[in-house]
């Protein structure tokens, strides 16, 4: 029974931890499938347009965006690609997808089909895909991305 209440102790103790954390992270409150669905609308008009002080408002400064290559960037160098022309986005377009909403976090999910130009190649690409977005004091915030590439039909 001592042992019980020692582990039973522990969960409480990580369990206030862990809230306390998500309180200092500035997460506040839920959103709505709507809202989540506006502002990845708001989030591909900035990439397509090279609009980066939209970018830089709605992209949180934790952001880790997992790219169908694997590649990983954080917010300033996922900017930096798009603002230093080596990546263009011309055309992001996403169906099928879900909202997920789990306290003041959202997880979006569905298919995609974005048209990049990449160090001056034209490529474009299908993918599944999860955004997630943070609720914060200034709204809501692009905090991950991560893409599988889907393979060519054969």
């Amino acid at each position: 029974m001592k042992g019980t209440k020692a582990v039973l102790a522990g969960i409480a103790m990580l369990a206030m931890m862990w809230g306390a954390g998500a309180r200092a992270d500035g997460c506040e409150g839920a959103a709505s499938a709507g809202e989540v669905q506006a502002a990845e609308d708001a989030r591909y008009a900035a990439q397509e347009g090279d609009d980066f002080a939209a970018m830089e408002k709605l992209f949180g400064d934790d952001l880790v965006y997992i790219h169908s290559s694997a590649v990983v960037d954080d917010k300033a160098a996922y900017i930096d690609s798009m603002r230093s022309g080596n990546v263009k986005y011309r055309k992001m377009a996403r169906s099928n997808t879900t909202v997920r909403t789990f306290g003041c976090l959202s997880i979006l999910s569905g298919q995609a089909n974005f048209d990049v130009t990449v160090k001056g190649q034209d490529i474009s690409v299908e993918l599944r895909f999860h955004s997630i977005w943070a609720r914060r004091a200034d709204g809501l915030q692009f905090v991950s991305w991560q893409a599988t590439r889907v393979p060519p039909k054969q």
